[in-house]
């Protein structure tokens, strides 16, 4: 089981650490026979907001740190002889945070200022006992710990993010390789048989056409879906090579195809429905396939006269359905080829919805519905 889902909260943590440091500080200022009213009040206040400033350190760590400092020097100047511990937390987030030069400043200002606000409250007190008093408050031992525990937190952060940088890189790298070597082995097993198909299906077509006889409409199917076999594999190939810079088929080819399945005998039509928007590249790249793959299994298996696809813009999602009067029966056991394996995997890694299933009323049916939020 994941360790990610114990993990508490940044801000839980910060709260916790906030408030054990407000009461640390808070107890170690109430021994003494100390008032609960006037300057002494003021000083509990200060003892309890320095350690409450704490909760802010990560979203504003120089803030905290001039907060904390000013509440120690307070604290220090009204008789409380007490560590200030929260500045040292507010030195470590801010160093860790990036802002050394800042943290210095800081550091070297309350080591001054401790002293000063001692004698600027108490004249009478010797200078030396005010010296001894800022050193027991804030040890300069003490001080390069922090600084140094922060900035060793903050380079160690900094070389796993560069790690991570280099592992995303290598990732990338690898899979561009990948896609060229795919590509080549795309181009040298299926370049060489479609040409060679578009090339005898156009010769048959000359010979007929030459000699005055009708040309099948298989033959023209056949020439036709050649081309189009050519340049989807052009487009293919280019896209695994320029790691998809060439424009993807999508819904503006969709007209096109449900054209060229009229030449192969079926009654198709096309239905848009809504009001058209952009929609994702995966998602306009998904419901091109589907389309494509739908109306080849109609032209291949479904022994069909019509097809009917209806594209529905809608503001949560797109759906596409296809249905056709085919051979399909209600209630017959379906065999998935890969065509409706692929088109399942393309929709469930969007987020979507595929129902492919015969109709009540015979023929087949294929639905989907593509999210378009999830998919940005």
């Amino acid at each position: 089981m994941s360790t990610e889902r114990f993990r508490i909260p940044a801000g839980v943590t910060d709260g916790a650490i906030a408030a054990c440091v407000a009461v640390t500080l808070l107890v170690a200022g109430l021994p003494g026979n100390r008032s609960a009213e006037g300057l002494d009040l003021l000083g509990y206040v200060l003892l309890v907001g320095g350690g409450l400033a704490l909760v802010a350190r990560r979203r504003a760590p120089v803030p905290v740190l001039v907060v904390t400092g000013l509440c120690a020097v307070g604290h220090q100047a009204l008789g409380f002889d007490v560590p200030a511990v929260a500045f040292l937390f507010a030195v470590y987030a801010a160093v860790r945070a990036g802002h050394p030069i800042v943290t210095v400043v800081a550091a070297v200002t309350m080591l001054a200022a401790l002293p000063l606000a001692v004698l600027a409250l108490s004249p009478d007190t010797p200078v030396g006992v005010a010296l001894a008093r800022s050193r027991g408050a804030l040890e300069i031992a003490w001080l390069v710990a922090a600084g140094a525990a922060g900035e060793a937190l903050r380079q160690a952060e900094r070389r796993a993010d560069e790690a991570e940088r280099t592992r995303e890189e290598t990732a990338l790298r690898r899979a561009h390789e990948e896609r060229l070597h795919i590509a080549r082995e795309l181009h040298d097993s299926l370049t060489h048989q479609i040409s060679v198909i578009k090339v005898q299906a156009a010769v048959a077509v000359h010979l007929a056409r030459k000699r005055g006889e009708r040309v099948p409409e298989a033959l023209l199917a056949i020439e036709e879906a050649g081309r189009e076999a050519a340049r989807e594999l052009r487009a293919t190939l280019e896209a695994l090579r320029d790691d998809d810079k060439a424009p993807p088929l999508g819904l503006d080819h969709v007209p096109a195809l449900v054209q060229r399945a009229r030449t192969t005998g079926l009654d198709a039509t096309l239905t848009v429905v809504g009001r058209r928007h952009d929609v994702p590249v995966a998602v306009d790249r998904t419901a091109y396939r589907i389309v494509q793959e739908s109306l080849t299994n109609i032209a291949r298996h479904a022994a069909a006269a019509t097809a009917s696809v209806r594209i529905d813009y809608r503001a949560d999602c797109l759906a596409i359905r296809i249905d056709d009067d085919g051979a399909a029966v209600p209630d017959t056991a379906l065999t998935p080829g890969v065509g409706l394996l692929g088109m399942r995997e393309r929709v469930t890694a969007l987020g979507g919805r595929l129902r492919a299933e015969p109709r009540d009323e015979g023929g087949f049916t294929v639905h989907a519905e593509l999210p378009v939020d999830r998919a940005r």
